[in-house]
């Protein structure tokens, strides 16, 4: 899984913080394979499953089958209506939304205006420690509801105008408010969720009753699978199959043990330790398709080891990416020397320069300069099949600097990320991410600003905040990008985090499934897929 807004969580962001889809031998194996009805995919246990507190792949990929978005985006990433109607606005700080009527949740209330409100109200009271919180932060009265006792619990900056109407009114223009409204911080939640105004229900979590193709069927089996049915009253595009079972891996290589014995239907990730063989091993079930996903080395710029940017440009120096994305990743992600996906408009390629060229007789007089530790370790996640590349990292960083370099295994990301989110010392530590938008500012924003959500580094630079606070109130796109291209340059010249690799969707399936199709976010279109019998 991946952590979405890594964080924000993000960009479930995030990550969303990403390709961290954790895996294993499956709960109780459930229904040991499918048949024309029953659908089996692997995910890792979810963190959550409130749609403001969901922010990495696994809990979104859920989901996204409960839940149907206001938009959702095209081939060229421009976001389309799907639950809206319309979301219009004349000068970007005030945006109407409307609602298409038809909608109802599964347990039969109607869908209104008001639904959307009281969710995005309870994702954005600080109290209600929800992950998406800070996705709110435009809305106008979001600061009221922050704090220990905030000054107020509904923001002031929604208003219901009817049953299928709302408005939004932002702090400040933001272009891109209709993007995100595709991501799941934005879903609405019935009434039924709430036990009193603003108090969500203990039990919600675990039976999450959404508006989407598919509802639950029975309750949240944890570290074991999660099963959803039709839901025959959506209004909108109807899945081809008629039940999905979410099932829960601790170990990928035995997720892809049971594709290739037809006991388990898609698996999002091939493991790396079979990438050279899934081709040959899966024949035309071995798929690959563009994702939004960033890879990178992250360092807790707050530490004295590594607060000189210096130091992290030495390291950067003393990778080589592109011999670990041959030997480790068989070529399935590529390079990354820049910090954001190729997949965005805005995109452009080594926005890094040398602090990412492989040179190791420079990055070692470089480190030796700027007083770089004589130890440097790697955390990382044991759920993510990530120990291959970190091996071959830390070894590299041994060979071209001279140091003795380790690599520190947490059996999961969540695990690592409590350490990361108390300060406890874990050295550097691999991050990724999955957008949770198509904007630039989802890979900015979030991740590099003073109190972005998922800036777990310490990092801070005014002027890079000022870039991206002046790219969201652009009045154009282009005036945007502009803006957000040059608070990347920034990044290139601090560099706190090491851009390694851009992923893409590397995924199988059985043979007794079709038309499995992943989206950039690491999604199995849940509409698309098909019983092949």
């Amino acid at each position: 899984m991946r952590v979405r807004r890594l964080a924000a969580w993000t960009a479930l962001p995030l990550a969303v913080t990403l390709g961290l889809a954790a895996c294993g031998s499956g709960g109780d194996g459930g229904s040991g394979g499918s048949d024309s009805s029953v659908v089996s995919i692997q995910i890792a246990e979810p963190k959550h499953l409130v749609p403001t507190n969901t922010t990495e792949t696994s809990g979104s990929q859920v989901i996204a089958g409960l839940f149907s978005p206001l938009v959702d985006y095209d081939a060229q990433n421009k976001p389309y209506e799907v639950a809206a109607q319309s979301i219009t606005s004349s000068d970007n700080k005030v945006w109407t939304i409307k609602i298409k009527d038809g909608y109802t949740f599964h347990n039969g209330e109607k869908v209104t205006s008001q639904n959307y409100i009281n969710a995005w109200n309870y994702g954005a009271y600080a109290p209600n420690g929800q992950d998406t919180n800070p996705f709110f932060e435009k809305i106008s009265g979001y600061a009221d509801l922050q704090g220990k006792e905030p000054k107020a619990k509904e923001m002031s900056g929604l208003k219901k105008v009817d049953d299928l109407t709302f408005t939004a009114t932002l702090s400040e223009p933001y272009i891109d408010f209709k993007t995100t409204l595709g991501y799941n911080a934005f879903f609405p939640m019935p009434d039924a969720a709430f036990s009193a105004p603003g108090v969500l229900k203990d039990s919600y979590e675990q039976a999450p009753i959404g508006q989407g193709p598919f509802k639950m069927k029975g309750t949240w089996q944890h570290d074991s699978k999660i099963d959803v049915e039709r839901y025959d009253a959506y209004p909108g595009e109807k899945p081809k199959v008629k039940n999905i079972e979410f099932r829960i891996y601790q170990q990928l290589t035995a997720a892809y043990a049971d594709v290739l014995a037809d006991n388990l239907d898609v698996l999002p990730t091939i493991p790396t330790e079979s990438l050279s063989t899934a081709p040959s091993d899966l024949g035309d079930r071995y798929k690959t398709s563009p994702m939004s996903s960033f890879q990178f080395l992250a360092f807790p710029t707050f530490d004295k080891d590594y607060s000189n940017p210096d130091v992290r440009k030495a390291i950067s120096m003393a990778i080589d990416r592109d011999e670990i994305t041959k030997s480790v990743f068989k070529g399935s992600q590529t390079s990354a020397r820049s910090f954001v996906a190729p997949v965005l408009p805005g995109y452009r390629e080594d926005t890094a320069g040398k602090a990412a060229e492989f040179n190791p007789t420079e990055a070692k007089k470089l480190y030796q300069a700027a007083g770089g530790p004589s130890k440097i370790v790697i955390s990382y996640n044991g759920d993510g099949g990530h120990k291959d590349w970190v091996d071959a990292t830390v070894n590299q960083l041994k060979t071209n600097l001279g140091v003795d370099a380790v690599g520190s295994v947490e059996p999961k990301f969540a695990d690592l990320l409590t350490k990361v989110e108390k300060k406890t010392p874990v050295g550097a530590f691999r991050m990724g991410w999955v957008m949770d938008y198509p904007t630039m500012e989802d890979y900015l924003g979030p991740l590099y600003s003073t109190n972005g959500s998922s800036n777990y580094y310490g990092y801070s630079n005014p002027e890079f905040d000022k870039l991206v606070k002046e790219g969201s109130a652009a009045k154009t796109q282009d005036e945007a990008i502009a803006k957000y291209q040059q608070a990347e340059d920034i990044l290139a010249k601090d560099m706190p985090v090491i851009p390694l690799r851009f992923g893409e969707n590397v995924f199988g399936h059985s043979s007794k499934v079709k038309n499995v199709e992943m989206d950039l976010f690491q999604r199995v279109n849940l509409v698309k897929i098909e019983a092949a019998n």
